[in-house]
């Protein structure tokens, strides 16, 4: 038979975690003195001294501190245990069949990820990653259940998730940038662009401009920006994903004018023969905060270096008629 419990090693925990009894007893809505009680037991079950109380102060003894960890990593355990047994009693789903176009902010996709991850313990979660048509294919075929998509069909749930912005970047030292004047299409038609393709098996689009006569052709997003970040050409890239490299001046927006900047309309997508048990739609509400979130970031005056901004929608209008005009490039 067990000597201790788990309510005892939470309260001294707490007493650890709040620097105090009194402050513990207030962290978890206990009295100060049933604190002070559990902590005596235990000590008196284990016969060992936990804490000592240096004028107003707690402190850890040596054996406090080693099995304060270890209470710890069976606390966490136990709340583990705890979330799969109500997971279990919520009916949810074991899988989970997520495609997600790499536009989508890494960062938060992953926090949404953990998030989920330590709501549903049991859930698996199978995420595919995707270039423009290519979440909607795999939606559409049924391999997914939901799908984050920068296209959406005319048929089934389409809902308008956020806006993600591109801004055309080189390093910056790369030829590009030396000349201090405002560059045309005409001049990055000599200069190694790097373009992603579409996973889509049933479509042949790549993203961004393809007016390059040296154009290179990468599967994904991620390689495009490692590839501009050591040098090698130039591309329009998500700026949700290279603000570290801005910040640090590793990468620098190519003088486009207007043209610099294009907008991408992100989608969330379901399958309507799916019926999403308690994780799916705590993913979906997952993401629809945070991209309510982004927009309201977005709406945000931002500021890239090298760039003055000027209205998001009136730019991307000034754009397409720029392109029509010229038949130079193909916006995705």
């Amino acid at each position: 038979m067990l000597k201790t419990t788990l309510e005892q090693w939470r309260m001294f925990r707490a007493v650890v975690e709040n620097h105090g009894f009194y402050q513990a007893g207030n962290a978890i809505n206990k009295s100060q003195s049933t604190i002070h009680y559990a902590v005596q037991k235990l000590e008196k079950s284990l016969n060992v001294k936990l804490i000592e109380v240096v004028g107003r102060k707690t402190r850890l003894t040596n054996a406090g501190e080693l099995l304060l960890r270890q209470a710890s990593h069976v606390l966490d355990e136990a709340h583990k245990l705890e979330a799969i047994g109500q997971s279990l009693t919520q009916d949810s789903e074991r899988q989970l069949k997520i495609a997600v176009d790499e536009v989508f902010p890494q960062k938060i996709l992953y926090n949404i990820l953990q998030d989920l991850s330590a709501q549903f313990p049991l859930l698996r979660i199978e995420l595919m990653e995707t270039v423009l048509t290519g979440s909607l294919e795999l939606l559409e075929s049924g391999q997914v259940d939901i799908c984050i998509s920068s296209t959406s069909p005319n048929y089934g749930f389409s809902e308008q998730l956020c806006m993600i912005e591109f801004i055309a970047v080189a390093h910056k030292d790369h030829v590009l940038h030396q000349s201090g004047q405002p560059l045309t299409f005409e001049t990055l038609k000599d200069h190694h662009q790097i373009v992603v393709r579409d996973s889509g098996e049933h479509a042949d689009y790549n993203d961004g401009w393809l007016g390059s006569e040296q154009r290179w052709t990468v599967s994904h997003m991620r390689t495009s920006i490692d590839m501009i970040s050591n040098g090698f050409g130039f591309a329009w890239l998500p700026v949700s994903e290279i603000g570290e490299q801005l910040t640090q001046g590793l990468l620098k927006p190519l003088r486009l004018g207007q043209s610099s900047s294009r907008l991408a309309q992100l989608y969330l997508l379901l399958n309507e023969a799916t019926i999403l048990g308690p994780a799916g739609r705590s993913f979906i509400s997952a993401v629809r905060y945070h991209s309510k979130q982004l927009a309201q970031q977005s709406g945000k005056q931002l500021f890239i270096p090298g760039i003055e901004r000027e209205e998001k929608v009136l730019q991307q209008n000034i754009a397409v008629e720029l392109l029509a005009e010229t038949e130079m490039m193909e916006l995705v």
